[in-house]
This record gives C-alpha cells, structure tokens and sequence, in this order.
C-alpha cells in the first residue's frame, strides 16, 4: 500500500451501524427516506436518486406541486387534519412509481394509513436516516427559523422526536447512523444496505 492509498484508508469516513430487519426489502424498486427534521432526507434523497440514475420525490414538495399552496399555508389555511390528506393521497401517488427515492415528510410514519401503504406496497425499502436529538437540532439551528419553525421551541421539537423516533424504528426495514457522516457517506450506506431492481418491475 502507498502513502497515498494509506492516507485515503485512514481518513475514510467508517462505515455507519446499521440494524438489520427480516422485513428488509429485497430487489426495491423506490427506496423511501424516513426520518425526523435534520436527518438529511432531502440531501442525501437527491445523492441516492443521482448514483442510481433514479428519480427523487420529496413529499412535502409533491404535495405543494398537487394543490397550489405551500405546506404552511395549508395548515394555516385547512388545518392538520386537511395537510395529512393530502399527504397519504401525495404518498399513495409517488409509491406508484418505480425507480423513484422518496423523501417523507418527519411527521408522515406518524399516520396510520401513510404507514400501511409503505408497508405493503412490494419491492419498497424503507431507511431510517438516525440521529441524536442533539444532533438534529445542530443541523436546524444552522438554517433559518423560517425553515425549521418547529425548532423554535426547543422542548417541544424533543418530545415531538422522542415520540416519532420508536415510529421511525419499527417502520424502517434499516436505520443507519447518521452522526459524523457527509452526505455522501450517507448516501453511501443506504447503497451499501439496500439491494435495488435494476431495471423498471
């Protein structure tokens, strides 16, 4: 091994836990990003969907494509209980496609019904990108409060995380560790853990 090889050996970022089910989807076909706020989901959605030659589909973004208004304003304006229809309709939409990594929402596990489409829609791969509260809370507090409201109170984020967390762990057919990792690493770990179809089914 040269020096050159030697360097790039050891500072190579290692390869994250990962917690393995028997779930675990084989041979997926779309590879659906879960996780709470910070986690990286629509950053590393994007790497995952580039290595792949896949599309990528960020809910909340598809849900605003879908009606015309921006997820605050839905809220404001409908309410909740109207966004979290209009989630599980955008969802059930988006699972239809193959080739595709979607990036859910933090709080889409929490609905019953986004849950069981995810889990019995076939040749679907569910990952978890984990991390600790204080880690995702780092990450938000670099971005405007304008696009993390939900950081503005800081006791509240935490119950909501504590609360989604086992959600998050019981959906996922693998959770990787996110804490210390780029992007890119990240990125690397779903690839190394999840088998994808290589052609359309």
């Amino acid at each position: 091994m040269n020096a050159q090889t030697a360097a790039a050996t050891t500072t190579s970022a290692p390869m994250p836990p990962l917690r393995r089910s028997t779930r675990q989807a084989r041979a997926a076909s779309r590879i659906v990003l879960t996780g709470f706020m910070g986690s990286g989901k629509s950053t590393v959605g994007p790497l995952l969907a580039g290595e792949l030659g896949w599309t990528f589909i960020d809910l909340d973004a598809e849900i605003e494509r879908r009606t015309g208004l921006t997820v605050p304003q839905i809220f404001s304006e409908q309410g909740e209980a109207a966004f979290r229809k209009e989630e599980t309709a955008a969802l059930a939409a988006v699972l239809g496609r193959t080739r595709t990594v979607i990036a859910l929402g933090g709080g889409a596990p929490e609905t019953l019904g986004n849950r069981l489409l995810l889990e019995q829609t076939p040749a679907t791969a569910i990952v978890y990108l984990a991390a600790p509260f204080a880690t995702l809370a780092g990450r938000c507090a670099e971005q405007s409060a304008n696009v993390r409201p939900n950081f503005a109170d800081p006791v509240a984020a935490e119950a909501r995380f504590a609360s989604r967390h086992p959600i998050y762990s019981r959906l996922a057919h693998v959770s990787i560790e996110t804490e210390g990792l780029t992007p890119e690493d990240s990125a690397a770990a779903v690839l190394a853990s999840v088998a994808v179809k290589t052609s359309a089914a």
